[in-house]
């Protein structure tokens, strides 16, 4: 085992490329993720914020992870703690899913779609264009807009859908405006959330995952522990025009303590 690995309290793992893919576990998979527990914690962290923690900790126990609520963290989760952190009691327009709206509702996020004091955009699939009329109107008028992380497109089975980073992009050309913070990987405020919730040190803390734009460059942003399994998204010849060290390398998350 990487010496670096030795020292870490809590494992951050990325799922689908990393610990499944296409919901089947990765050989040794299931294994790994239980002695990484005899070690430390485990968090399950996605960007994703279409679907709520309990369809991911069904899923998880589905397939044979063991998860409960408390071990999946996403970009949703980091964006409600630090609304609670620099923002309490302002009125929020969250532009995002109905289960989703009911999580925020449940951390103590005050919601308001016509009066809000700021604008959150998660990955809402099932707006309707007068929603999107509205959250447009509203920047325009001068309320700010954050977002819960900056992915451009989600995987599916066909290829791709729109994701935030896409509603970012029509915002942008249509209202002239930027958003003023963005939560989720691969930028600091998920991280700096995960430190603040667990009150650990950067190097005790290692991120595992197949991206190297978001997972890997999310661990080099936060100063986490940078672990790269090459069983998802990257190949071994994407590692040099990346351009940035990683910390570990391996074939695949059942060879982390071997």
């Amino acid at each position: 085992m990487d010496d670096r690995l030795k020292k870490v309290k809590c494992f951050l793992l990325d799922m689908d490329g990393t610990i499944y893919l296409d919901g089947v576990p990765i050989a040794g998979a299931i294994e790994a993720v239980e002695r990484m527990r005899r070690q430390g914690r485990v968090i399950f962290l996605t960007n994703n914020t279409s679907v709520s923690h309990e369809d991911y900790v069904k899923k998880l126990n589905r397939i044979g992870f063991r998860a409960t609520h408390e071990d999946v963290f996403s970009s949703g989760d980091a964006t409600v703690e630090y609304l609670n952190t620099f923002c309490k009691g302002k009125k929020v327009y969250f532009f995002a899913n109905e289960p989703i709206k009911e999580e925020f509702k449940a951390g103590g996020i005050v919601l308001d779609e016509q009066n809000p004091d700021l604008i959150v955009i998660g990955f809402h699939t099932t707006f309707c264009y007068d929603e999107l009329e509205h959250l447009c109107d509203l920047i325009r008028e001068g309320v700010p807009y954050i977002c819960t992380h900056p992915d451009i497109n989600c995987p599916t089975s066909r290829g791709f859908k729109p994701d935030v980073g896409s509603y970012i992009a029509l915002i942008e050309k249509s209202t002239g405006v930027s958003p003023a913070l963005i939560c989720g990987k691969p930028f600091k405020p998920i991280g700096d959330s995960i430190k603040r919730l667990l009150g650990l040190k950067e190097n005790e803390i290692a991120m595992f995952g197949d991206r190297l734009a978001t997972d890997i460059k999310f661990a080099i942003n936060n100063g986490f522990v940078s672990v790269l399994v090459l069983s998802g998204e990257a190949k071994r010849e994407d590692i040099a025009p990346f351009g940035e060290k990683i910390d570990v390398i391996l074939p695949s998350i059942a060879e982390w303590d071997k």
